[in-house]
């Protein structure tokens, strides 16, 4: 007996090992379901229709901001729960439950003390040998993936207005600008000359700025050739540079030189166009003498192509229009030979926020360098690509001058401009 009793105590001890173990295998299992159903924020139902037992997990508990302690909501129960917009949905998954072997889903909105909340739920069939006795569910709140699809889905629907609106209003400023300005593509013709001039518009609507340029012959048969920017982007920029220009339009008239000019639209631009800048170069060719005789206003200086070289011309004294009252603007002239390519430029040319301005200079010295004379509008082309195409954030304005090379004859005054 002491041999039996002996041999069966470790037997005994090893038995009660087992089921230790698995007691807690299951309560592993089960704390592993539990945290799997809170990370999901899903759980479990089942509702027993012979007995009218209705069991929760305790996720389920949570989702519908129930206490435990007020038990299960039953079946015939769940509809006072549901949204009314969604009681056709409870009602046709619950008879689609009912009359499938296969389970089946559909989604509907519950108030939990007043909030709206999004269930996801899958119900199926407790299958027993005479039939369904009652219905399994899967329930889960899925309030935060839809909240999330709204709020991109309203999210699009801005964006898209958005550019909808940017397009239009784009749209608005580009055929504002082509009524102010002269026709930006294409080339001007003289006796002995051409002209070539470009609008570029900033890639970006919103950086639509206040770029111009002006040629036209003057009274006394001079030519005046002018470009500028004013400061500020969109119609507010785009006003002013209408004013701009349309006053050196008519000031013009009046035979004074450029510098002269720059002065007189200094003061427009401090007393009229109040915090506001601009730059500007102004200029008159000479028919007979082809000297160019010109002033700036914080413009970079034109570019001169001679030979095969292209530099920039030495600038003359003059500050920013709107800067400053009292200070002087200088007068500079530059003799054109036969062969000359003269290119003016607003910065939007060869200012980028990826590049230093240096670099942008240079990279519109070495392209003017190919712009052939003879073919000036589709060089001026050529020209844009071969720096990078437009600024994204910044318009600019081109206006070329060429002297074919052939020509040893001064200029005819008081030709008029046609386009070409």
């Amino acid at each position: 007996m002491v041999d039996v009793a002996g041999a069966a105590e470790p037997l005994g001890h090893n038995s009660n090992k087992g089921h230790t173990g698995s007691e807690n295998d299951a309560e592993m299992l089960a704390a592993r379901l539990a945290h799997a159903q809170r990370l999901g924020n899903m759980g479990w139902a089942e509702w027993h229709m012979h007995s009218g037992e209705t069991i929760w997990s305790d996720q389920v508990y949570l989702i519908f901001g129930r206490d435990p302690a007020d038990g299960p909501i039953a079946l015939p129960d769940l509809a006072k729960h549901v949204e009314q917009a969604d009681m056709g949905t409870l009602d046709r998954l619950l008879w689609s439950a009912v009359e499938s072997v296969e389970p089946v889903q559909a989604e509907f909105r519950i108030r939990r003390r007043g909030e709206l909340r999004d269930l996801r739920v899958v119900l199926e069939p407790l299958m027993a040998p005479g039939g369904p006795i009652g219905l399994h569910g899967v329930i889960q709140d899925i309030t935060g993936r839809r909240r999330a699809e709204r709020m991109m889905s309203e999210s699009r629907r801005q964006l898209l207005e958005a550019r909808e609106q940017a397009a239009e209003e784009r749209h608005v400023m580009l055929a504002l600008r082509e009524a102010i300005l002269p026709e930006h593509v294409g080339c001007l013709d003289l006796p002995h000359t051409t002209i070539a001039v470009r609008y570029v518009p900033a890639e970006k609507t919103a950086s639509l700025g206040g770029d111009w340029f002006e040629a036209a012959p003057a009274p006394d048969g001079r030519l005046l050739l002018a470009i500028g920017d004013v400061s500020g982007h969109g119609l507010p920029a785009i006003a002013h540079m209408a004013q701009l220009r349309h006053a050196l339009v008519g000031l013009a008239m009046t035979g004074l030189p450029a510098h002269r000019l720059l002065t007189l639209l200094n003061d427009l631009v401090l007393h009229q166009l109040k915090e506001t800048t601009a730059t500007a170069i102004i200029g008159h060719l000479d028919p007979e003498t082809r000297v160019f005789a010109w002033g700036q206003a914080g413009n970079l200086a034109p570019i001169l192509v001679r030979d095969g070289v292209a530099r920039q011309l030495d600038q003359p004294r003059g500050v920013l229009l709107g800067a400053t009252s009292g200070r002087p603007y200088e007068l500079a002239t530059t003799r054109l030979l036969p062969g000359d390519l003269l290119l003016l430029f607003t910065d939007g040319l060869v200012e980028r926020r990826t590049r230093d301005i240096d670099v942008g200079l240079d990279l519109v010295l070495a392209a003017a360098r190919d712009v052939p004379a003879r073919e000036l509008d589709a060089g001026l082309d050529h020209l844009l690509a071969d720096i990078g195409g437009p600024n994204p954030e910044d318009d600019a304005c081109l206006l070329a001058v060429s002297i074919p090379a052939q020509s040893t004859e001064p200029l005819v005054r008081g030709a008029t401009i046609d386009p070409c």
